[in-house]
């Protein structure tokens, strides 16, 4: 909780003082009220003297105000006096109920409690006013102004306090596990279509790019006071860049739930044909083996329940699970692709070795794996104590553990596969391959893990676009107070977290399930789905819309030319890669 300290001024507010220097403070306001009591004025000749109280909150030390003893002096009554008997008694706050500006106790992201009193501004996320006296304009607040705010930044605050949050270790299993998923058995295919040392080049130089504009998304919402990607963008460039976001944020969500449900049609039934070679005839057991009947089952009992949830962070011990999956794939892959017999290994031409024909379609690919931007808020507002240095060091971690196994998995399985290398590189492998069989299964289970993290995607969007006017209050200023503000009625600000009630939340997370489930059970071309939303949405919300945003925002700079170079290359590639997947479609 808040506590008070209370000190004197004449007539204009005071900054907020140490213990010890409140203490010698007051025992001098104390006696020079004394002095002014009995008339003792000595200042301006006695015009606009007054005795002001002024209560400054602070995390550290409360006052506690008790009536004098018998043995204080007393000041007489008189028309002009008034008698102030008052004891400051300074004692220590319970360090257990000292909160920071934003409600939360004073412990950092890895839940070790700092100093009372410890606090630097670039440790908070967003900063609040509504604890300040005084407007931008120097104005003293109405006692009504404050209220309000007050009361709206404590809903706030509770809210924030309930919901669930992560350390630095479970959002980093959270964005690498966004990171390193369908994309990864990608790689050796990108490898394919750019050639070997375009591919290497490639892959670090996006991976350096991601990691930029993905860090660039959460400087680019403090820079323009909103809270999701999509606010960001509408503050930028209006309603037309509201419906751009919306629309690439859903598109490349939703085109990763149909990859993850693909995966799992071509994963789970090999394994299931596998354990049990006489599986056709086991008769109703038989339809473990059909490809639709494998996704339903498992899509809708395993990912649709976790889509459910409202937090993230609740998805950190499935995130923590999967990439334990994945190490085990990397090195199922790096294994059995060295004990490949030569008749089943591919050819590398010259071409192959160094720059080949597809670079735009790799890049496609590369960026399907590596964007995880459209979560990248998300998993920073996870954090216990969400501030840009601690998400950078979690950016930094997952784009370069991701990088280390995307580059592993592409250089196993394309040096061995080589001109027929596939879009999921485990179907290259013999399907009575036991150890092959366990990774595929362990990538099927990965899938049904990684699917909702998607479909909490897909949901914000949809929330945030249609639903903007059902908010809970996040930020909130007292000179945004309406006229006609009725407390009877909660106080909304602009600026906040969309809500929407369980009916409506259940509703939007069935129908995106249902409608990717529906499209993976009609297609299993996943190499062409990772061209097709990695060149188009995947461009937009990593290459075009970060960076602009970041040049709408700054004053011009070194930096913002870089960000227009970045801005140029995703357009040609999302262009180009768009006339090649049109010409590929008609001729």
């Amino acid at each position: 909780m808040n506590t008070s300290k209370l000190h004197f001024s004449r007539g204009r507010k005071r900054a907020p003082l140490s213990s010890a220097a409140a203490s010698a403070e007051a025992e001098d306001a104390q006696a020079e009220g004394r002095g002014l009591l009995d008339g003792n004025d000595s200042d301006d000749d006695g015009e606009g003297d007054r005795l002001t109280l002024n209560i400054a909150r602070t995390r550290v030390t409360e006052i506690m105000v008790s009536e004098s003893a018998g043995d204080s002096p007393k000041t007489p009554r008189s028309a002009r006096s008034v008698r102030f008997d008052l004891t400051p008694t300074y004692a220590e706050a319970p360090r257990s109920h000292i909160l920071d500006d934003v409600g939360r106790k004073s412990e950092d992201a890895m839940g070790v409690r700092r100093p009372s009193g410890v606090y630097d501004r670039s440790d908070m996320p967003f900063f609040f006013d509504h604890d300040d006296e005084y407007d931008p304009n120097g104005r003293r607040r109405g006692s009504h102004e404050m209220q309000v705010a007050d009361n709206a930044v404590a809903q706030w605050a509770e809210q924030e306090r309930r919901r669930p949050k992560s350390g630095l270790q479970s959002a980093f299993m959270n964005m690498a596990n966004s990171i390193i998923g369908a994309g990864i058995i990608g790689q050796p295919y990108a490898f394919k279509q750019a050639g070997l040392l375009a591919g290497m080049v490639l892959l670090v130089a996006l991976t350096v790019v991601v990691d930029w504009t993905i860090r660039l998304i959460v400087i680019n919402a403090k820079l323009s006071g909103t809270n999701s990607f999509q606010a960001t963008v509408a503050h930028c460039f209006g309603r037309k860049g509201m419906l751009a976001i919306s629309l690439a944020q859903w598109a490349f969500a939703f085109g990763g739930m149909v990859a993850f449900a693909i995966v799992v049609g071509d994963s789970i039934p090999v394994v299931f044909r596998a354990i049990w070679p006489d599986l056709s005839e086991m008769g109703l057991f038989s339809l473990l083996g059909n490809r639709q009947v494998v996704i339903t089952i498992f899509v809708m009992g395993i990912s649709y329940p976790l889509t459910l949830y409202r937090d993230i962070a609740k998805l950190a011990v499935a995130s923590t699970f999967a990439l334990i999956s994945m190490l085990i794939i990397i090195s199922t892959v790096v294994i059995q692709s060295l004990l490949v017999p030569a008749d089943q290994r591919g050819s590398l031409s010259p071409a192959l070795w160094t720059i080949n024909s597809g670079i735009t379609q790799a890049i496609g690919v590369i960026s399907f794996a590596f964007v995880c931007h459209h979560n990248s808020l998300l998993i920073y507002g996870s954090l216990r104590t969400p501030t840009i240095d601690r998400f950078s060091t979690v950016t930094h971690l997952s784009t370069g553990v991701s990088m280390i196994a995307c580059m592993t998995v592409a250089l196993s399985g394309f040096l061995t596969f080589g001109d027929k290398t596939l879009g999921n590189v485990l179907n290259n492998f013999p399907a009575d391959n036991t150890m092959v069989t366990f990774a595929r299964l362990c990538f099927g289970l990965n899938m049904l893990t990684t699917l909702p993290l998607e479909a909490f995607v897909c949901r914000e969007v949809m929330i945030e676009y249609f639903f903007a006017n059902t908010h809970m209050p996040q930020t909130v200023h007292a000179d945004d107070v309406p006229d006609d503000y009725d407390e009877e009625r909660p106080f909304v600000a602009e600026g906040t977290v969309p809500q929407v009630g369980t009916a409506l939340h259940v509703l939007i997370s069935t129908a995106h399930v249902v409608a990717a489930l529906g499209i993976s059970l009609s297609t299993c071309d996943l190499g062409a789905l990772f061209e097709l939303v990695g060149a188009t949405s995947a461009c937009v919300l990593a290459y075009i819309l970060p960076p602009l945003c970041y040049i709408k925002l700054t004053t011009k700079s070194w930096r913002t030319y870089v960000a227009m170079g970045v801005v140029v290359f995703g357009s040609v590639v999302m262009l180009t890669t768009v006339i090649q997947a049109l010409a590929k479609i008609m001729y």
